[in-house]
C-alpha cells in the first residue's frame, strides 16, 4: 500500500481544539495523485508505483514525456492520462490494487493522529557567511578586531590546503530538508488537504512529499 503522497505548500494557520488550545499547523494541498506508471520486478527489476502531481498543459510538456503520458505508440495497455507537472516513485510492495489513470488522494493515505515526515525545499538564503549560515560565534567586536564575523584559521597549516567539508562562506538554503514525527492534525478530503501540527520546509507554494511513519 502507497504511504507517501505529493503536495503543495499552502501556508500556515492555527486551529481552536475542543478545550480551546490553539494548535498551530501547516496547510497542504495534498493530491489527488494520478497513478501514471506501474514498475514490476520482471520489467523494471523493482516494484514502484509512479504517480503525478500538478496539472500542466500539454504544450508546455516536452515530446518524450506526452509520449509517456500517452503509453507510447500503440500500446492499448496503457490508458492516456493528462500530463502532469511533477512525476515520483513511490516504492510498494505491491502494486495490483492500482490501476494507470487511478487517482490518490489525502483520506486514502493518512488519517488524523499518523506521524509522519515531510521533505521539501529549503527557502534560498543567497550568499551567506559562517555566522548565518553555521552559527559561528564570530570574533571580537571591540576597538581595533579586524575580524568580527569572518572565519578564523582554514585548517592545518602544514597540510598547504584547505580540507574538504571546512565550513566557508557560500550558497544558503534551497536544499532538500526532511522533518520526521509531525503530527497530521486533520484531513479534508472534499477539498484535498491536510493540515500538519507544526511547520514544513520551503516556501508558501512549494512541492512537499508527505510520508507516513511506520
Amino acid at each position: 500500500m502507497v504511504n507517501t503522497i505529493l503536495g503543495k505548500k499552502i501556508g500556515m494557520t492555527q486551529v481552536f481544539n475542543e478545550d480551546g488550545s490553539v494548535t498551530p499547523v501547516s496547510v497542504i494541498e495534498a493530491g489527488p495523485c494520478i497513478v501514471t506508471q506501474l514498475k514490476s520486478v520482471e520489467t523494471d527489476g523493482y516494484v514502484a508505483v509512479q504517480v503525478g502531481f500538478g496539472e500542466v498543459r500539454p504544450k508546455h510538456v516536452n515530446k518524450p514525456q506526452l509520449g509517456h503520458f500517452r503509453g507510447g505508440l500503440n500500446n492499448s495497455k496503457h490508458p492516456e492520462v493528462k500530463p502532469r507537472r511533477t512525476l515520483r516513485e513511490i516504492r510498494t510492495d505491491d502494486v495490483s490494487d492500482y490501476t494507470i489513470g487511478q487517482a490518490i488522494t489525502a483520506d486514502q493515505v493518512f488519517e488524523v493522529g499518523d506521524v509522519v515526515k515531510v521533505s521539501g525545499t529549503s527557502k534560498g538564503k543567497g550568499f551567506a557567511g559562517v555566522v548565518k549560515r553555521y552559527h559561528f560565534h564570530g570574533g571580537d567586536m571591540t576597538h581595533g578586531s579586524m575580524i568580527h564575523r569572518k572565519p578564523q584559521s582554514g585548517g592545518a597549516t602544514d597540510a598547504a590546503r584547505t580540507f574538504k567539508g571546512t565550513k566557508k562562506p557560500g550558497h544558503m538554503g534551497s536544499e532538500t530538508v526532511t522533518v520526521r514525527g509531525l503530527t497530521v492534525w486533520r484531513v479534508d478530503g472534499e477539498k484535498n488537504l491536510l493540515l500538519i501540527r507544526g511547520g514544513v520546509p520551503g516556501a508558501n507554494g512549494g512541492l512537499v512529499t508527505i510520508s507516513k511513519l511506520d
